[in-house]
């Protein structure tokens, strides 16, 4: 197959997971704009969320997207074409045989939902199939995920500090391991799409919006 457009020659992406804290909401609405109902990847999200109350993202995006978008469940079936976010209180892994778990192991880095443990859970199950953002966020979470992702083979990309409400999150990620892509929200939201693009065509129909 031929690469999209500036996309590097590699195995292609079958998974993205994406990482997000303080300005999170506003970004990823920005990011998935792009989103067609044709979408062909699953997403998997963590947005650092206060663990006392319900989060309510699923509800939101799913009224602003047009593809499937679920709160993550343990043992929940990956489908292509589906956006999930973890839910409040607990780590979001994914595992080898293409479903969710979750776990109420203890916070890393002050956070549950930890965006380390999800790009490093994602990184062992789909290797260099797998394509990790880091965004906007006042945290160092997700730079040691980050890391591991590109250990493993994976596409890395971080949200330009600059472009973002809170820099520290992308620029402790830049600063850990330099990322394939450095990009602001508008070239992210280009990405997303030669990552569709560049994807193996998957039958995702039994998961689209009717």
């Amino acid at each position: 197959m031929v690469p999209a457009r500036g996309m590097p020659a590699r195995p292609p992406i079958e998974a993205i997971a994406i990482g997000a804290s303080a300005g999170g909401v506003t970004a990823l609405l920005q990011l998935f704009a792009v989103l067609g109902p044709d979408f062909r990847l699953p997403i998997f999200v963590v947005l650092h969320m206060p663990e006392d109350h319900d989060s309510g993202l699923a509800e939101l995006f799913d009224a602003r997207l047009p593809i499937p978008v679920h709160e993550a469940i343990d043992k929940m079936a990956i489908e292509p074409g589906s956006l999930y976010f973890s839910p409040p209180g607990y780590h979001l892994q994914v595992e080898a045989d293409g479903s969710f778990s979750l776990s109420c192991e203890p916070p890393v880095l002050f956070s549950r939902p930890s965006i380390d443990v999800l790009f490093e859970t994602a990184a062992f199950a789909y290797g260099s199939r797998l394509a990790a953002i880091l965004l906007t966020g006042a945290s160092e979470d997700g730079a040691a995920g980050l890391a591991a992702v590109h250990a493993l083979g994976g596409f890395t990309a971080v949200q330009d500090p600059a472009d973002a409400q809170i820099a520290t999150m992308p620029q402790a990620a830049i600063d850990r391991h330099p990322p394939d892509r450095v990009l602001p929200l508008s070239g992210l939201q280009h990405l997303l799409l030669e990552l569709h693009n560049a994807a193996r065509p998957i039958a995702a129909e039994a998961s689209r919006k009717a």
